[in-house]
């Protein structure tokens, strides 16, 4: 494997580390519905557990409900034991074939640990790409012992993995603190 390779390797991975970040931010409550809250509820569709998007469509009525639309009407009240039956703690409530998931207000303690949970998922993807940069510096260092690369190419890659670790966790600390101030908004 060339520099070249590692880098670009290196790149690609840091990119999905940030991608699974915004997915696992996306799951973090805040004031606002979000029709991504739901992606985690599980539903029985003939005999299997299946994810709600699958069975349904989700959107927003407004701010604070999301609607549900079956897409077979015989599957809303499974639907609707699997968000009960979530630990998201919701409550929906069937009107023909929509079901509506209204948001309950959150109180200032929730608040705060919503944003202790988006800094611990900004942490884990922190982590995730210093692992990564470590990796990479290792496989650098590995070509030069087997006398691939020269020492100065070693320097100059460690120097842009490290601007490219850089770029990355100043990317995941402005996507915490967005996330942070969504939380707190009222």
């Amino acid at each position: 494997m060339s520099i070249a390779e590692i880098k670009n390797n290196i790149t690609n991975k840091m990119a999905m580390s940030i991608e699974a970040l915004k997915s696992n931010l996306a799951k973090v409550r805040t004031g606002r519905a979000n029709p991504a809250m739901l992606d985690s509820v599980q539903v029985e569709y003939y005999g299997s557990m299946v994810p709600l998007s699958q069975v349904a469509n989700l959107s927003l009525l407004d701010s604070r409900t999301i609607s549900v639309q079956p897409w077979e009407k015989n599957m809303a009240a499974k639907i609707e034991k699997g968000i009960r039956e979530s630990d998201l703690g919701l409550n929906p409530s069937t009107m023909g074939d929509l079901i509506r998931v209204p948001l309950p207000m959150m109180s200032e303690e929730r608040r705060k640990e919503m944003t202790k949970l988006a800094r611990n998922e900004g942490e884990t993807a922190k982590i995730a790409i210093r692992n990564l940069r470590r990796d990479a510096n290792d496989a650098v260092k590995k070509l030069v012992k087997d006398k691939e690369a020269s020492e100065d190419d070693q320097k100059r890659a460690e120097a842009d993995v490290q601007k490219a670790t850089d770029a990355r966790i100043n990317e995941v600390d402005a996507l915490v603190a967005a996330k942070e101030k969504d939380i707190l908004a009222v």
